[in-house]
């Protein structure tokens, strides 16, 4: 079960973190994975890691905003499997405070990555997965674009949410064609396996850890096999058992 061998997947923002997770997953799996990020020498890094474990992988570096360079890197290969995964919560995530208290040109960055990306990529791979009458499309969005949070980061959740809303739309319209669509919406993660929590944080996770790399990863799989093809149009959450749509 689980079989990618001879599917072709790209893994955005997959130089660090939760990509990291994915694409080795993926590659786990005999897909060939196509390392993005927008810093050539990570997913350069990445992809030899995943060489070195056994598995196929090249870099694919470029930025998610810019249309011309995701459509020069992606339009004439095929493509069979996209997580989009590269995501950015702007300068204010380090500083959290109210909506009201912002200026607009802080919306930019987390709007445009974490939307403009989804759909710049997307609609890159889109056709030629209908085409094929095979694809997955698998969207890494966030509880807090599902169900809003009072930290200060309204613009992020806006992005997630938007990605979780297009994506769900781009799957109604690609239903039968043979693609799915879903997302996962995360809850809160730590980049390594076994990350420290306080004992707050312990309490609105009931199983009372944060979420790994491992953990997505594991869901993309089943998101991009054939064993998932009747799942599309969801917004799954990944949250250790907190609410988070």
């Amino acid at each position: 079960m689980f079989d990618l061998a001879g599917r072709t997947a790209v893994v955005t923002g997959a130089g660090q973190g939760m990509g990291t997770g994915v694409a080795t997953a993926l590659g786990s799996r005999g897909a060939h994975v196509l390392v993005n990020d927008i810093d050539s020498d990570r997913a350069e890094m990445v992809a030899a890691q995943l060489e070195a474990d056994g598995a196929s992988a090249e870099a694919l570096p470029f930025d998610v905003t810019d249309l011309d360079q995701v459509q020069q890197a992606m339009a004439e290969r095929r493509i069979d499997i996209l997580v989009n995964n590269a995501g950015n919560a702007g300068a204010h995530a380090m500083r959290p405070r109210p909506f009201a208290e912002t200026e607009p040109g802080e919306w930019d960055a987390p709007l445009a990555v974490n939307l403009g990306g989804v759909m710049n990529c997307t609609h890159t791979v889109l056709g030629g997965m209908v085409e094929r009458e095979w694809g997955r499309v698998i969207g890494i969005v966030s509880g807090a674009g599902t169900q809003g949070v009072r930290i200060g980061v309204a613009a992020y959740s806006a992005g997630k949410g938007g990605a979780a809303g297009l994506l769900r739309s781009v799957a109604l319209e690609v239903a039968r064609s043979g693609v799915t669509v879903n997302s996962v919406a995360l809850g809160l993660m730590s980049n390594t396996e076994g990350g420290e929590i306080t004992a707050d944080l312990a309490k609105g996770i009931p199983t009372g850890r944060l979420g790994t790399p491992r953990d997505l990863g594991a869901l993309c799989v089943y998101l991009a096999s054939e064993e998932a093809s009747w799942m599309t149009a969801q917004t799954i959450p990944l949250a250790g058992g907190s609410i988070t749509s």
